[in-house]
């Protein structure tokens, strides 16, 4: 179901951020590697760290003497809202480029491709989707994988129980717990879930992709000068080649809290984009 959003005010966000020297960013709060908090609560992560580097483009073009940075704490349902109604200006989390978001906000140029998998306990017996016969799988309220699964249940007729949580660790702790027989959501979401669990080995993570995430930074609609500004900036980051050690240092190599390594190299489909800077995706 889409909902709609009374709309932002109709000042340009470059002309906001102009005369408040002020960026606000909505970050999400267990979205690791991308956006998350520390252990005194302070945003940090893949998106994170390309949004700095926006900020630094804006200070930049704007000539402002400073720029504050403000953060503003969403989750997967908010998301779209927060920025559809100008609390914040830009969102630096992990949220996928699609169709029917795209007549809310405006989206980045992609800067990472997840694929929707799902996580299970180790002693389970699921190894793919058609093992979810009579199951109960749980999914984050607001993504796209809830839709994907919905799709799948009434196609295959595997009559899942589908639970929602409010969040990504909700719904971690929900399998877990053993409320829940698998986490349905993106590959690399599970990943950092899991690395960080004090007994990774406890949990495995299966079934063949549904389908590629492109995450992109969400902007407000109608709003191309800030879009322009943005989008150049990112091209820029992976065209200087910048990109890479950035990608290393959250996917490669140990970060906190815990000292979780994600052990993910650069995929197939992020080498192409950043190859070729593009904000088209696939609907």
């Amino acid at each position: 179901m889409l909902i709609t959003f009374s709309p932002a005010s109709t000042a340009a966000t470059l002309d906001k951020i102009r005369e408040t020297q002020t960026l606000t960013i909505a970050y999400r709060a267990s979205s690791i590697p991308f956006s998350y908090t520390d252990d005194k609560g302070k945003p940090m992560g893949y998106a994170i760290d390309l949004c700095m580097k926006v900020a630094q483009a804006i200070k930049r073009e704007l000539h402002l003497p400073r720029l504050d940075i403000q953060y503003l704490p969403i989750t997967p349902f908010t998301r779209i809202q927060a920025i559809a109604e100008g609390r914040a200006d830009i969102e630096c989390g992990s949220t996928t480029n699609t169709q029917e978001r795209r007549l809310q906000v405006a989206f980045s140029i992609p800067y990472f491709v997840a694929y929707a998998r799902m996580l299970v306990r180790d002693d389970s017996a699921i190894k793919n989707w058609p093992d979810l016969q009579g199951k109960t799988i749980v999914t984050t309220r607001g993504t796209t994988n809830a839709q994907t699964l919905a799709s799948r249940d009434k196609i295959r007729s595997l009559h899942i129980t589908m639970l929602e949580s409010k969040d990504h660790a909700e719904a971690f702790a929900m399998v877990k717990d053993r409320r829940a027989d698998a986490f349905a959501m993106d590959d690399v979401l599970l990943s950092g879930l899991r690395a960080k669990d004090s007994n990774p080995d406890a949990f495995r993570i299966v079934g063949d992709p549904l389908s590629a995430e492109p995450y992109a930074l969400i902007l407000r609609k109608d709003d191309p000068a800030f879009k322009s500004m943005v989008d150049r900036e990112i091209a820029r980051v992976m065209l200087d080649r910048e990109i890479y050690p950035l990608y290393d240092k959250w996917f490669r190599q140990a970060i906190t809290p815990g000292n979780i390594n994600m052990n993910m190299p650069m995929g197939q489909m992020l080498r192409a984009i950043v190859q070729f800077p593009s904000d088209q995706v696939p609907n």
